[in-house]
């Protein structure tokens, strides 16, 4: 079997990681890859969706997997699709899901999935007196993409309305925030689960807990995220069926009626307010880091699950799990996530513990290769997992892979998975 990954981050390089340990897998290609990928496959510079549709078709590309949101919003599947290829991703319509804030919002309420009470406006006037009517912090958010970045939790009225000011004015986000969700703050503790989907079934997958801000004790600003952990004690079964029933459910449900069945990653940002699942926002794709963590502790071959996805054949599939947890530890560079770093050259130590070298491994996203040298270019440059029996173990080992790993200005949180230790 051929596949073809499109992306360049740890999330395409552990997913290329997977398929590189499957048998099955003949020919593995990146578009475009980092300076890491070619050491699972081959990269391919061609940044054309039809090009790449096109090198597909040519070189016998069985399944192609997407990784980021951007071509997913550009339409990427559906030009994929149009030439008769095997892709794993929601349509350019069903991927408005995360593409715009406000659709995913009034598809929320008009489904009836619970979720914060908002407001979707252009108007400065009326999101400032909505702003008004609630209690603080407040929640203002970019409509469109911006890279995981386009939310602000505001600690007063102020701030949130000169957060208003800026995004619709085009100042923060350019034409991303030309329109805005001001939503009420909940406060509970947020989860990640994420559900593949063929359009009618889906596999849920175990539930991860994200790290966003960018200092211990989640200080600092918001970043892509810093580290993760699955699966979490934080959900039980209860809030498994919950999310199931009143959030996975009508949201197949809902995109089938809407003229758009949604295949792919559902990615579901929850917050959990006294048992209850809410959702905060739907993501169509892997988190990063999450994806790092979630792989290594599939059982069932990963590209049976999302070939099975592709084709609309989820109902024939039985998928296990590792009896294990994962742990990622996000390395940074220097300057993130407020500017470019110089790049450093990654210097990552022999092991030698045997027990680390079984249970860790590095997954590489922000680096550059040069003279066969690896360089940090990226904001967040790899993620370092591990493995365990428990989350401590995990934990442990992952940190003790992050000792190994050496460059100028490396960055990194000491308390990933804090909340279930």
């Amino acid at each position: 079997m051929n596949i073809l990954v499109v992306g360049s981050g740890g999330r395409e390089f552990s997913i290329g990681r997977m398929l590189k340990k499957d048998s099955v897998v003949e020919k593995l290609y990146f578009a475009p890859g980092n300076g890491a990928t070619d050491s699972l496959g081959e990269n391919l510079s061609i940044k054309d969706y039809n090009e790449l549709a096109d090198f597909a078709k040519a070189n016998a590309i069985d399944l192609t997997i997407v990784g980021p949101e951007a071509p997913l919003v550009d339409g990427i599947v559906d030009i994929f699709k149009a030439k008769g290829l095997t892709i794993f991703g929601p349509s350019k319509e069903a991927a408005r899901l995360e593409g715009s804030k406000v659709y995913m919002k009034n598809f929320l309420a008009k489904y009836n999935i619970p979720t914060a009470r908002y407001i979707e406006t252009d108007s400065i006037d009326d999101a400032f007196k909505f702003i008004d009517t609630l209690p603080t912090p407040v929640v203002v958010k970019a409509d469109g993409l911006c890279a995981g970045k386009g939310v602000i939790i505001a600690t007063t009225h102020d701030e949130a309305k000169i957060a208003v000011s800026e995004m619709l004015s085009g100042k923060s986000f350019g034409d991303a925030g030309k329109k805005v969700i001001v939503e009420e703050f909940l406060d509970g503790y947020e989860l990640s689960m994420f559900a593949i989907c063929d359009g009618k079934d889906y596999i849920l997958l175990p539930a991860a807990q994200d790290h966003k801000r960018l200092m211990d004790n989640d200080e600092g600003p918001n970043t892509g995220g810093m580290g993760a952990y699955a699966p979490t004690p934080l959900v039980n079964e209860e809030i498994y069926q919950k999310v199931k029933e009143r959030v996975i459910r009508p949201t197949l449900d809902g995109m089938q009626k809407e003229g758009a069945p949604f295949e792919g990653v559902l990615f579901i940002g929850l917050m959990i307010v006294n048992g209850e699942p809410i959702t905060l926002e739907f993501n169509v794709r892997f988190g990063d880091p999450e994806c790092e963590i979630l792989m290594p502790l599939m059982k069932t071959p990963a590209r049976e699950l999302f070939y099975k996805a592709a084709t609309g054949k989820l109902d024939e599939l039985n998928v296990e799990f590792e009896n294990k947890f994962a742990v990622g530890v996000v390395m940074a560079s220097g300057n993130y996530p407020y500017s470019d770093s110089v790049p450093a050259e990654i210097v990552v130590d022999e092991i030698v513990h045997e027990d680390i070298k079984e249970n860790t491994h590095i997954s590489y996203a922000g680096v550059t290769k040069e003279d066969g040298i690896l360089y940090a270019t990226g904001g967040r440059v790899l993620v370092c997992v591990g493995l365990g029996d428990s989350i401590k173990q995990a934990r442990d080992r992952a940190y003790m892979l992050c000792g190994q790993v050496h460059y100028v200005g490396k960055k990194l949180r000491t308390d990933i998975a804090y909340q279930a230790l």
